[in-house]
């Protein structure tokens, strides 16, 4: 049986509010600024609860991937809500392209909706691959630089955010200045300004400093990398707030951005060319593409590095290089190569303690993340990391057991080291 909802239109553009799975919160704050600057009324949806992955279940095969089930859920938990003009909704769904079930989310939720008794809801792909042309938001270029920036700005307040809360002599300095930034931000985006990579080099700048005169005591903290999943390393919804556990336990999350996943993306279809054969001119311009994404990242890295307070990440190529000798190019389903090398950055860069977000039915993300723990063990014995699996029959109390055992061995590495220092 063909399970379809109508497509969206042009004309809907002006008619129906667009909904909008949260995943990565600031980002798509940013976002959501974004699109409605190119007159897309949106809303970047906040339901949580044990209900939305309940819905998911019931209407999406349990085998299917956990983000799977939860976006879904969520999506059919806000359609019940009764918030909405269901004859003037839609909804939303990013599309990889790859090779990555994601790629295929769209088909799930459109069946899904048809079960749940709204398949009238119009459902639109983002996409950077030509998929869903009947249903696709054309993604325009003025879109796509401020899609880039919102996503850079997001990063960079994420980065600074998380490097001032946990050491704030005034507790709710770091929200309010975030919340501050935010709103600029999203005034620029809308006011068709501060996107373009001159302007954001010197907003980068304006940005750390401005943290930069948020009072602060530093105080001996463990430090605490998040990888994984892309979904459920970033969704508060995904991973139980799981920063905000790290935060209530003492420790400093530390986050990778969604830039090194976005020139990932970029970088792998330029490596297809080399692996399987292809048009010139699509390596071409996808390395093009991926220069021009990658001085964007070395500006906010360099207003990070000369802040003189906060840590900067490295860039993409520093990735790459970590990654040699563990896995190649062409280990590129889910997360890839990229979530080992995130590993081994945070490592490298006195970040030992990991949390490895583990979705079930995502078996790429097992292999590059669970899968290569003991190697990462064995080449490097100081790492302190924990595989935490997330699926809708895991309890949250487990999870964070778990979780406080490696705080709890990272504590005693981290005492240990200052009693050999003095």
């Amino acid at each position: 049986m063909e399970y379809m909802t109508p497509n969206f239109t042009k004309d809907m553009v002006k008619t129906h509010k667009i909904l909008i799975p949260n995943m990565a919160v600031t980002q798509f704050r940013l976002l959501q600024a974004a699109l409605e600057c190119e007159g897309y009324n949106v809303e970047v949806l906040g339901n949580c609860g044990s209900e939305v992955a309940q819905l998911g279940l019931k209407y999406v095969h349990n085998d299917t991937c956990y983000p799977a089930l939860l976006v879904i859920g969520q999506f059919i938990d806000a359609l019940n809500s009764g918030k909405y003009d269901l004859d003037h909704t839609a909804l939303l769904i990013t599309q990889t392209g790859g090779g990555c079930r994601a790629s295929n989310y769209i088909k799930l939720l459109r069946k899904a909706l048809v079960k749940a008794g709204y398949g009238n809801i119009p459902v639109a792909s983002l996409n950077f691959s030509g998929l869903e042309k009947g249903s696709g938001l054309p993604l325009t270029l003025p879109l796509l630089r401020k899609v880039i920036a919102s996503i850079f700005y997001g990063d960079m307040l994420v980065a600074l955010r998380s490097q001032t809360y946990p050491y704030e002599d005034r507790r709710g300095d770091a929200d309010a200045m975030t919340e501050k930034w935010i709103s600029t931000i999203q005034g620029w985006i809308r006011g068709d300004k501060n996107y373009s990579a001159h302007d954001m080099k010197k907003r980068f700048y304006d940005i750390a400093a401005d943290y930069a005169t948020i009072p602060i005591t530093r105080v001996p903290k463990v430090k605490v990398g998040v990888v994984g999943e892309i979904y459920v390393k970033y969704s508060p919804l995904g991973n139980n707030n799981l920063e905000d556990f790290l935060l209530s336990e003492g420790a400093e999350p530390v986050v990778p951005g969604l830039t090194d996943f976005i020139i990932f993306k970029i970088y792998n279809r330029d490596v297809d060319v080399d692996i399987y054969g292809g048009r010139w001119i699509k390596q071409k311009f996808c390395q093009i593409f991926a220069s021009y994404i990658k001085k964007y990242q070395r500006a906010m890295i360099d207003a990070l590095n000369r802040s003189g307070r906060f840590r900067a990440p490295g860039d993409f190529d520093e990735l790459h290089h970590y990654i040699k000798g563990y896995l190649g190019d062409g280990n590129k389903m889910g997360e890839g190569w990229l979530l080992t090398a995130e590993m081994l950055e945070l490592i490298h860069t006195g970040v030992p303690n990991i949390v490895c977000t583990q979705p079930f039915g995502c078996l790429p993300n097992h292999i590059v993340g669970k899968g290569m723990i003991r190697k990462l063990k064995d080449d490097y014995p100081n790492s302190n990391i924990v595989a935490i699996d997330y699926d809708p029959g895991a309890t949250k109390i487990n999870q964070e057991n778990r979780i406080k055992l490696m705080l709890s061995t990272a504590r005693q590495q981290m005492n240990e080291k200052k009693a050999a220092d003095q």
